[in-house]
């Protein structure tokens, strides 16, 4: 059942659902804060064809590549730390134990490559011994960068970089609805996938809308949890500033941690025009997304559980891009 939202929002949720009957998902959410309070809360469909069972507020959606922000935190954590010197060290400094650098042509691949150039889809790789362009010239979004961190994490850290992030958060914040799951549960809004690892190298992170926007609000928070510092600043802070090589085209996207960041509107980008700087916004390919909107005090979160390609008239740009105009022009409403 839907709780109650404010008119400015109604808007706002007949496009979402409009979207989902586009995009053929059977499942959909859009729940937004505003100064820390749930002002829009709104669930539709069921998780699946059968129609057993009917979306609300424990449906835990599959989270697609929002997944990335929470590797792009550890990977700030780990920078904070010191277990990372620098962003632009090169990514050979740190994975000889993952990579055998003895291949020359692999060695010769990832030459150039740093971590900076991972974090923001500027590595140029195709494959470890294939690269598409010249690290840091150009921009093109692929798996490639996460799945290289996901190894050099689990190396510093010493154990999977799903266990950094419940010891740091999860458990901290009581985050009961966030987790990577090869096993479906009631709650899950199942996509028709085989998973077989859940410690975080697989697309299988699972997130109700309601605590994916308070992954949002930590962020908009920098670290404050129920008015405690359980994060230092400076991890959000480094995670959600644009650290894109500045020589880019000016219509590619702007990265921080995976976040895309906005500065000035660009055409390749996720983000809305009229969504202010400093807005940082992650989108899946299952239709999820979460906007932070720190000059409004805002998070937006909307789910979807979109399968297979996107039908010829519709346009995921266009589409995300107006779900954050939309949230933007209902909150200034407010």
């Amino acid at each position: 059942m839907n709780k109650p939202s404010t008119q400015h929002f109604t808007v706002l949720n007949e496009y979402v659902e409009r979207i989902q009957h586009q995009i053929s998902a059977t499942a959909a959410a859009s729940y937004i804060l505003h100064q820390q309070e749930v002002v829009n809360e709104w669930y539709s469909g069921t998780h699946d064809e059968t129609g057993q069972r009917v979306v609300d507020a424990a449906s835990r959606f599959n989270v697609a590549s929002v997944r990335k922000t929470y590797l792009g935190f550890v990977v700030s954590l780990a920078l904070y730390e010191g277990k990372i010197r620098n962003l632009d060290d090169s990514i050979t400094d740190y994975i000889d134990d993952y990579i055998d650098i003895t291949d020359q042509q692999m060695a010769a691949t990832l030459r150039g490559t740093t971590i900076r150039h991972l974090l923001t889809h500027t590595h140029g790789l195709h494959h470890l011994n294939r690269r598409l362009f010249t690290a840091g010239t150009n921009w093109a979004y692929n798996n490639m960068g996460v799945n290289i961190l996901i190894k050099l994490m689990e190396k510093l850290y010493e154990k999977p970089f799903v266990h950094v992030l419940e010891e740091k958060v999860f458990h901290l914040c009581g985050f009961t609805e966030t987790g990577w799951s090869k096993e479906r549960d009631s709650n899950l809004v199942w996509l028709d996938e085989v998973y077989t690892d859940d410690q975080g190298n697989d697309g299988n992170l699972f997130v109700s809308a309601r605590e994916l926007a308070r992954w949002g609000q930590l962020h908009l928070d920098k670290g404050m949890y129920k008015g405690i510092r359980i994060i230092p600043t400076e991890v959000f802070e480094l995670a959600t500033s644009i650290c894109t090589p500045p020589q880019l085209e000016p219509h590619l996207p702007r990265n921080g941690f995976f976040w895309f960041v906005q500065d000035i509107p660009r055409t390749a980008s996720e983000l809305g025009d009229q969504l202010p700087g400093g807005s940082f916004q992650s989108l899946g390919i299952t239709g999820c997304a979460c906007l932070v909107i720190p000059q409004y005090h805002t998070v937006a979160v909307r789910m979807y559980n979109q399968q297979g390609g996107n039908p010829a008239s519709y346009d995921y740009l266009e589409d995300i891009k107006t779900f954050g105009n939309m949230v933007c022009t209902a909150i200034k409403q407010m």
